[in-house]
């Protein structure tokens, strides 16, 4: 049997202990990569499919509105839509509305371009995918691209050449949004709200959303509307995308984490209040014991 004395030195447990073990667990699933069996939401497989059927040759528009700070949520994503769509002959403008995502977008382009690569895949670059600009004023920028997109967009970088817009063989098919078969916007903020509203509403663009997790209960009005295609929310968005395109990356990593971290938060709490009203038990049982002596 466990006695009083146990639960006290529990209570009294090094703080720096608790942190070790955390950080631990965390990081074994980012070691080594779980690979649980996710049920797929309906939003997130509606993403998926939209992508999956559209014939090659078109061109899908990955907007990166996010900075560093919420890049374990979204960048996920981003790798697992840039490699779907460039597997699949899907030609893909990376962009940002927010001036934190100028460096996400180019980082994330790059490393799926990269890996693809070695994998036997070349995407050709200007032809397949290309990097946009940061271009200040997001509400001017996405009622611009409703108009012309070489003139909100005057230069292009592929490759790690920067071009005038029109040299790009890419945007021989883009010329305003409505050549857009689909617009996804990976966002921290309310930049998915502009896309709709001016983008899908004014331009009949269609819009997808992959959002922070404490933003999802805020668009799924624009799902159900169906104003949206559909949406990824948070890390567990992220893994199921990697579930579907069968390439386990960063997000099914970050959930093993993220589980393992809540678990051991969760018995630490359990073992806590056991501790809490086990001393709380003895030391009444203390004091009726000096009492009746």
């Amino acid at each position: 049997m466990i006695g009083v004395n146990f639960w006290e030195r529990l209570q009294r447990l090094d703080r720096r202990v608790i942190f070790i073990l955390i950080a631990a667990v965390v990081a074994i699933p980012l070691i080594w990569p779980p690979r649980p069996k996710l049920q797929i939401s309906p939003p997130t497989q509606k993403v998926f499919d939209y992508i999956e059927k559209l014939p090659p040759g078109s061109v899908v528009a990955l907007c990166f509105d996010y900075g560093p700070s919420s890049a374990p949520e979204l960048d996920p994503m981003a790798y697992a839509i840039l490699r779907q769509c460039l597997t699949k002959g899907v030609k893909v403008i990376v962009m940002t509305l927010d001036i934190t995502g100028k460096q996400m977008k180019s980082h994330a382009l790059n490393r799926v371009v990269a890996q693809l690569e070695q994998e036997g895949v070349k995407p050709v670059a200007g032809d397949d995918y290309l990097d946009l600009p940061y271009q200040p004023g997001y509400t001017a920028v996405v009622l611009g691209m409703g108009e012309d997109v070489h003139k909100v967009f005057p230069i292009g970088t592929a490759g790690g050449k920067t071009q005038p817009i029109g040299t790009w063989p890419l945007m021989d098919r883009v010329h305003t949004m409505r050549d857009l078969s689909l617009v996804v916007d990976l966002a921290s903020s309310n930049t998915p709200t502009m896309w709709v509203l001016y983008g899908a509403s004014r331009f009949g663009v269609k819009v997808a959303a992959g959002v922070t997790a404490v933003m999802v209960m805020d668009y799924y009005p624009f799902l159900q509307s169906k104003q949206l295609v559909g949406l990824l929310g948070g890390m567990k968005g992220a893994a199921e995308y990697e579930q579907l395109l069968k390439k386990p990356g960063l997000g099914m990593s970050g959930m093993g984490g993220q589980k393992w971290g809540h678990l051991v938060i969760i018995a630490f709490v359990v073992v806590g209040n056991i501790g809490y009203f086990a001393s709380r038990r003895a030391a009444r049982r203390a004091a009726g014991a000096a009492e009746v002596g």
